[in-house]
């Protein structure tokens, strides 16, 4: 086996220098007078509506639907622009609609935008249609096409009614858009819910007090979010039925574990007391303080003392901080090499239902209040499914905690029972994109029965991986408050992986980048088939740790973590051993980071992507280039024509997780070893609403190469990275493991 290398060095920024070209239509493509005088027509009576109405919300709220999904760069580039605004900064939500084109074809996902403007912003948007048709029918007839717009590029113009520059964005935003709409939410909602509303010119409080809800009694989430009563929820339904974004009932059914079996005997023997074992953070159900291993466990209940508590709503908790704490002595057949950790174990929920509104304040305080612990567990999760087009509260609270506080949450994939018996979609918080979230597989390595699928914004992965939750008859063996208890669940599932997160961090020194991503690449593996089910993630984690910090013989696998500071962050100074001036491997390659993200901007959550090209490099006419291993150009000097939905499909364009890898093909051959012999790697920063909003953010990057005829590189990898300035770490258990104990011994001063 060889050691995981960790490589130290320096990255390489870039300013975006490149430009676009003259703007044009799509190839082929054009757009008619019909068309712009429907879009005009449809503004025209959305201004008609607007009139009387917003005074309530300072401004107005427009829906643009796209023919598409679209890139960033094909939203509106002029149309409901103000001054000099660009369009993109008045978004406020974005959702999908599926629609079917034809009876033999899926359901096409379309983007749809809101805006939220004023009331001369839609007047200028319609005087600039109505030049931009006045021109087109003078010098075009009809219609206008690509061939068209290349002529008025070149000189063919007459700005008799608009200039060239406005007059080529209106007619390019015309392709785009579909239709102008105002979108209401017209669904009858029974129970007290949480409604996130729209932002406009108007505070949140100030609205509900002009509607006759009293501001004063309403709970906050953020801005725009607000826990509210039925009686209050049909006021805004009522009369505002466009203010509302997004809604989820507040209250919830814990996804439950089924066919548990209890013994008489405690699940463990003995333990020796805790020393100075990494601590890691559990966020459950109560703890039962009478089981054998209690004195590994700082517990603290959270809810109201007023609060009774039965023994039923001790069971999951300390279930799961038994599997944290010493899950190998009672499953030897999971036995992981990660030895014990210490639990502290925030009691903030009972067996039966629970307030997302409580739990999502209870968490924000619980991880601000205990800076030291950067691996959380959660395995508690909604029976509801969550929304196709919008983050679920609780997964969009995961997800702002760990960017601003630095932490990583595993999290189980939830539920699904006897009754559902067609695909059910995960549920809240799963659905929360920086969070590792865990599915199940039973001991054949096949998807549990009981599994839920993703995927989440019909586009993430989720779940990330799978392990062992126990299934039918061979169930997981915990410890309970009425002594030991098999079960099965994605419950008993993700604290395997918490184990293994915390043991990469705390006890191997690695970044929770790292960490996720090392723990994703291992769950791959090579030939990876990405999931269509959604079921099972990236694959199935390795049991022992042994098997996610070691290679096999004939593999070199490196870690690398930097900091995003420019548009592109490279190195061209990767030195690959060559064999008779070839490169003899398979590669694969997994990126991981934790961006910030906006749950106003509904499908379009994540506000930066990190491009991934990683490959040989090739000198060519003075350039550089990257033969990345999966042809992604991406961003290239010379780019592929690539539609947004098929960007998102091949290179995960936009997801958080980026994972490339070359199958085992028997017949491969070694790849031609161009001038330097060097490989590259080269990530490229893109932001959807804040230009430079990702700057600072860190990632971490595993990369494996698997040379083809079995030979073991990894010292003349190593000697030739030394040379090339490369700061070279062999991952060493022993080593690491005499780190940590060193950095944790109590020193006393006499």
């Amino acid at each position: 086996m060889n050691n995981v290398l960790q490589l130290k060095g320096r990255f390489q920024g870039r300013k975006n220098n490149s430009s676009f070209g003259p703007m044009n239509l799509p190839k082929d493509s054009k757009v008619s007078v019909i068309h712009l005088q429907s879009l005009r027509q449809q503004l025209q009576q959305i201004s008609g509506f607007w009139k009387n109405e917003s005074a309530m919300i300072g401004g107005a709220l427009v829906s643009v639907h796209y023919r598409q999904v679209v890139a960033k760069s094909n939203r509106l580039k002029t149309l409901l622009g103000e001054g000099s605004r660009s369009p993109n900064e008045s978004i406020r939500g974005a959702k999908f609609k599926w629609d079917i084109v034809d009876e033999n074809s899926k359901p096409v996902p379309k983007h749809i935008f809101t805006h939220f403007i004023s009331l001369s912003t839609i007047d200028t948007a319609i005087e600039k249609l109505d030049k931009s048709i006045k021109t087109i029918q003078e010098l075009f007839g009809d219609s206008i096409n690509t061939e068209d717009i290349n002529r008025v590029n070149e000189g063919f113009y007459n700005d008799k009614y608009i200039s060239k520059s406005p007059f080529i964005k209106t007619v390019v935003d015309g392709y785009f858009v579909e239709r102008f709409d105002i979108d209401r939410d017209t669904k009858e909602i029974q129970e007290q819910s949480i409604i996130t509303l729209y932002k406009t010119g108007v505070d949140t409080r100030v609205l509900l007090e002009k509607l006759g809800i009293n501001a004063i009694g309403v709970e906050m989430l953020d801005d725009t979010t607000v826990r509210l009563r039925p009686d209050e929820i049909k006021i805004l339904l009522d009369n505002v039925p466009y203010l509302i974004a997004m809604d989820v009932k507040e209250w919830a059914d814990i996804a439950r574990e089924e066919n548990t079996v209890f013994e008489e005997a405690d699940a463990g023997k003995k333990i020796p007391n805790p020393t100075n074992e990494p601590i890691v953070g559990v966020i459950d159900t109560q703890f039962d303080e009478n089981v054998y291993f209690t004195k590994w466990v700082d517990y603290e209940n959270m809810l109201n003392p007023d609060f009774e508590i039965g023994i039923e709503d001790k069971f999951h908790g300390t279930a799961v901080s038994s599997i944290i704490v010493d899950g190998p002595s009672f499953n030897p057949n999971l036995e992981d090499g990660c030895g014990r950790f210490q639990v502290k174990h925030f009691g903030v929920a009972t067996a039966r239902r629970f307030s997302s509104f409580t739990i999502l304040k209870l968490i924000r305080q619980i991880v601000q209040s205990n800076p030291s612990i950067k691996v959380w567990n959660l395995s508690l999760g909604s029976e509801m499914e969550i929304n196709k087009n919008f983050i679920s509260v609780e997964g969009a609270e995961l997800d702002r905690i760990q960017s601003k506080y630095n932490v990583i949450f595993v999290v189980a994939g939830t539920n699904k029972t006897e009754l559902n018996k067609a695909p059910y979609r995960i549920g809240a918080p799963a659905d929360s994109l920086n969070s590792l979230v865990v599915n199940a597989v039973d001991f054949t390595d096949s998807s549990a029965s009981y599994t839920r699928v993703g995927p989440v914004l019909s586009f993430f992965h989720k779940p990330d991986v799978s392990y062992y939750g126990g299934d039918g008859k061979d169930k997981i063996l915990v410890c309970a408050p009425n002594g030991s208890a098999y079960v099965v669940g994605t419950s008993f599932a993700a604290p395997w992986i918490t184990r293994k997160v915390a043991y990469l961090i705390y006890v191997m020194g690695l970044s929770r980048e790292v960490a996720k991503a090392i723990i994703i690449d291992s769950a791959a593996g090579w030939n990876c088939i990405v999931d269509s089910s959604y079921r099972m993630g990236y694959g199935i984690v390795p049991k022992h740790i042994n098997d996610i910090i070691y290679s096999q013989d004939d593999e070199i696998r490196f870690i690398l973590s930097g900091t995003i500071d420019e548009y592109e962050t490279y190195t061209y100074n990767l030195p690959v051993p060559m064999d008779k001036s070839a490169h003899p491997y398979f590669a694969r390659t997994t990126l991981a980071y934790f961006p910030n993200s906006d749950r106003n901007q509904g499908v379009d959550y994540t506000s930066t992507e990190m491009d991934i090209h990683f490959g040989r490099l090739n000198e060519n006419r003075g350039k550089v280039e990257i033969k990345s291993i999966n042809g992604n150009k991406q961003a290239d000097d010379t780019p592929i024509n690539l539609y947004e939905e098929s960007a998102r499909k091949l290179f995960r364009k936009w997801d958080n997780i980026k994972h490339v890898a070359e199958y085992l093909n028997p017949r491969g051959r070694p790849r031609k070893a161009y001038e330097s012999g060097m490989w590259g790697i080269s990530i490229k920063t893109k932001e959807r609403v804040k230009a430079n909003g990702g700057r600072g953010l860190q990632f971490g990057l595993v990369v494996t190469l698997k040379e083809m005829n079995g030979v073991n590189r990894i010292d003349e990898f190593m000697k030739l990275c030394m040379v090339r300035g490369w700061l070279v770490n062999r991952l060493d258990v022993e080593n690491q493991i005499d780190v940590y104990l060193k950095a944790e011994e109590e020193i006393n001063f006499e």
